[in-house]
């Protein structure tokens, strides 16, 4: 029976939904996190009676046809890429990003990542790095002798040096953005990878013309609303358990029908 197929694909595609809203609320407290959402396609139909085919030697065609439709399938997890809150941590090498841009990250192997999460250390030589030990690009080195550190909106960073009047410059923090965001790729580490599919990162200073600014002493917080998540979660479960409970009328259905053939 066809309706077994149908509602065991409906029954696959709730699971993967639930999925999806299972590691939006595992990040809610993840810096930059970028909850996804599942999308769904209706698979292929079977045609009985083909919509707008001929019904009569004279020329009348069909107003309406049979589809039997075969169920859903999966299509798509993308990325909402909304602004996330950003709140004060007082530590000052946290750094948030307000409205557009990445964090150009240098990865060991040469590969450059992008993330929102500006959560950064300083490591033994007094570069700017990332909690794994990531160098930033373009490089930003801390002097031993530093008695503070500031941040500008636009990304300039200057230190204080004691015996020094006058802030001595660090360099200037650089921001990417891309045509397409939702086309990154998810490497993990709160760090995406530039795609065919997301275009060529588009670099320039904070505050540039399409790009956010920077809060010194901020994080993001994942862009994840719990009552969203929990009510979309409830409505998988839902669905889930009427495409199962169809399962069970087709198995009632056959059941009957092998009775009545003995």
């Amino acid at each position: 029976m066809r309706a077994l197929y149908t509602a065991s694909t409906g029954m696959a595609a709730q699971e993967m939904n639930v999925e999806v809203i299972s590691n939006n609320i595992a990040n809610m407290r993840t810096t930059g996190f970028k909850r996804q959402r599942a999308e769904f396609q209706d698979l292929l139909y079977q045609q009985l009676r083909r919509v707008g085919a001929s019904s009569s030697d004279a020329g009348t065609v069909l107003p309406t046809g049979v589809d039997i439709g075969s169920g859903v399938k999966l299509v798509a997890t993308p990325r909402v890429m909304s602004q996330g809150t950003v709140f004060p941590t007082e530590k000052t090498y946290d750094v948030a990003i307000r409205g557009e841009g990445y964090f150009k990250i240098e990865l060991p192997d040469g590969t450059d990542a992008y993330t929102r999460d500006g959560s950064f250390e300083i490591d033994p030589n007094g570069q700017l790095v990332t909690a794994d030990g990531y160098t930033i690009s373009p490089g930003i080195t801390v002097p031993n002798n530093a008695l503070s550190v500031t941040i500008s909106p636009v990304g300039e960073v200057q230190a204080t040096i004691a015996g020094q009047t006058a802030p001595q410059n660090l360099g200037q923090l650089q921001l990417a953005r891309f045509v397409n965001k939702s086309g990154l790729e998810a490497k993990g580490d709160n760090m995406f990878l530039e795609t065919e599919a997301s275009g060529a990162p588009l670099e320039d200073v904070p505050g540039a013309e399409g790009f956010g600014t920077l809060l010194q002493g901020y994080l993001e917080q994942a862009n994840v609303n719990a009552v969203t998540e929990i009510s979309d979660l409830i409505a998988a479960q839902r669905a889930y358990e009427m495409n199962s409970k169809v399962v069970s009328s087709a198995d009632q259905m056959l059941q009957n029908t092998s009775q009545m053939l003995r």
